[in-house]
């Protein structure tokens, strides 16, 4: 990562547990919210797989493709329920996000020789349209912001009882939850990491 071998580490420990736990919330609930809890542990374990300092490993060419793939694959999915807006929207923008970090920091696309984790390194902002990576560091500014609003005592509380039908983090829908302010918290922490991700573009 750009921030040095620790922020690596760090994010990638964050982003694994918050894929870790989301694939437990993906046990119980409606098949919607077990739905939404899979994309989100995919999400969480792609951000924990890039944030590997390169120093570390670095990834096989090959490897930025398998992301764009899957992630792409993922934004296929997500794109008709986004249609109903909700949390499913940011799902959508998420993987659309993920697709492009992928091809940003692809060697064979972006020419750059020192593999696809260049583009966390020194040698950074070789990738990227600043124009898209602005756009998608203030969607994610807000959305961070909005999220951690959720997280104030009383916040999570706000959604009507029993309708399923309350907002998550950052304004966005959501659905019922056991434990909504972990499942708050996971989501922003992979918002904010997202965020430095897009950074080091």
């Amino acid at each position: 990562m750009h921030g040095g071998a620790l922020t690596g580490w760090l994010l990638m420990a964050l982003c694994a547990v918050s894929g870790a736990y989301c694939l437990l919330r993906a046990r119980s609930g409606t098949q919607r919210e077990r739905r939404t809890a899979r994309s989100e542990a995919l999400m969480g374990f792609g951000m924990a797989a890039m944030a590997v300092p390169a120093a570390v490993l670095s990834p096989p060419d090959w490897a930025w493709v398998v992301y764009a793939v899957l992630f792409g694959v993922a934004a296929l999915r997500a794109l008709l329920p986004a249609l109903r807006g909700g949390h499913h929207l940011h799902h959508l923008v998420g993987s659309l996000a993920m697709v492009y970090m992928a091809v940003a920091m692809a060697p064979a696309i972006t020419g750059s020789g020192g593999g696809g984790h260049a583009g966390h390194g020194a040698a950074a902002g070789a990738g990227g349209i600043p124009l898209l990576t602005g756009a998608l560091l203030v969607y994610y500014a807000f959305y961070v912001l909005g999220s951690a609003g959720r997280l104030l005592p009383g916040a999570v509380l706000a959604p009507a009882r029993g309708t399923g039908g309350g907002r998550g983090p950052g304004g966005f829908g959501g659905g019922t939850d056991g434990r909504p302010e972990l499942t708050a918290a996971c989501r922003l922490t992979m918002g904010i990491g997202m965020f430095a991700m897009l950074l080091t573009l």
